[in-house]
């Protein structure tokens, strides 16, 4: 049986054998170097996990393309996603934008796409069609999270269910498709492969809601970058909507006058905020929804039709993914 660690070894040989030698250089060195950074890989592991769900014996030769794609996709979303944020560290190493430039960042970024795509066609799986038709639907969706996201920092009306149907778009239907991926070439049925998807859903919304906890409350030496981005930026999380909903008098006085200033103390801002998190007992509010999404999550992985020991390795994969630090 084919553990964790022997999937990402494996993933991590394949996706380092790839070719970045085409010219220019200037192009192709930022993906290489965005690729080489250091990551939890998450995604390409839970395509593995459920293909080895059905499969646990066969090949992974065409799972390992479709899983390589999938990455290449998720990093060109972060390139991008750090440009339009502003952020100068990613996974305790310089953004790509501030390594090279804003151009460089942007044009890498659209040939990573490019390169996501041209990963997907190599799949020798007899389900290519199906593959590639769940991508284009994951990729839709995400752009549809991101402008959601954009969106709302312009509002200040953002309701706490616009914020889960972003960050659900956003974020968590990337792990549910890759799960659902994993169990197509595995040979799942329509039924299991759906469970899956719902599976990875469910733990993408915690995941989320885990990072936006740990931007807040993570050890930024763990954490990979500074602590209290979203503070800073007035970025609309689970925990400020929540906040503006709980706080009253003088505590949403406060709370108001910190997100309308424009000149501010790095450091007070985020001691200041963070402080009335705590009063308001948010951030015990953002742990008891984590743990709701996942149980829903567990919920969904009971259901699918298997030998149960077939599916210890992704339960507790998930439960290692809620115990995360950074």
């Amino acid at each position: 049986m084919r553990t964790v660690r022997d999937l990402s070894d494996i993933f991590e040989r394949y996706l380092h054998g790839l070719d970045y030698s085409r010219q220019p250089m200037n192009l192709y060195a930022p993906i290489e170097y965005v690729l080489s950074l250091p990551g939890k890989r998450m995604r390409p592991v839970l395509m593995m996990l459920a293909h080895d769900v059905f499969s646990p014996d066969s090949s992974l030769d065409a799972v390992l393309p479709v899983a390589a794609g999938m990455e290449i996709f998720h990093n060109f979303t972060l390139l991008h996603d750090d440009l339009m944020d502003k952020a100068t560290m990613r996974r305790g190493n310089p953004t790509v934008h501030c390594k090279w430039n804003d151009n460089t960042a942007i044009l890498s970024g659209d040939e990573m796409l490019v390169l996501a795509y041209s990963q997907l066609l190599e799949t020798c799986s007899a389900s290519k069609p199906e593959i590639l038709g769940l991508a284009t639907r994951c990729f839709t969706e995400i752009m549809e999270g991101q402008q959601y996201d954009m969106d709302f920092e312009s509002r200040d009306d953002v309701t706490q269910e616009e914020y889960i149907e972003m960050i659900r778009l956003k974020t968590s239907v990337l792990p549910a498709t890759v799960l659902q991926m994993g169990a197509v070439i595995g040979g799942a049925g329509k039924a299991d492969a759906s469970l899956l998807y719902g599976f990875g859903e469910k733990i993408g919304l915690a995941f989320q809601l885990q990072d936006d906890f740990l931007d807040v409350y993570g050890d930024p030496k763990v954490f990979g970058k500074a602590i209290g981005g979203d503070i800073t930026s007035n970025k609309k999380t689970y925990m400020l909507i929540n906040a503006f909903n709980k706080a009253e008098g003088e505590t949403k006085a406060e709370l108001t006058r910190w997100i309308a200033a424009k000149d501010f103390d790095r450091k007070e801002k985020v001691a200041a905020v963070t402080a009335i998190y705590n009063k308001l007992g948010i951030d015990l509010m953002a742990k008891a929804k984590m743990e709701e999404y996942y149980h829903e999550a567990i919920e969904a992985l009971d259901k699918v039709s298997v030998a149960e020991e077939k599916k210890t390795a992704l339960r507790e994969y998930a439960a290692k993914m809620m115990k995360r630090e950074k």
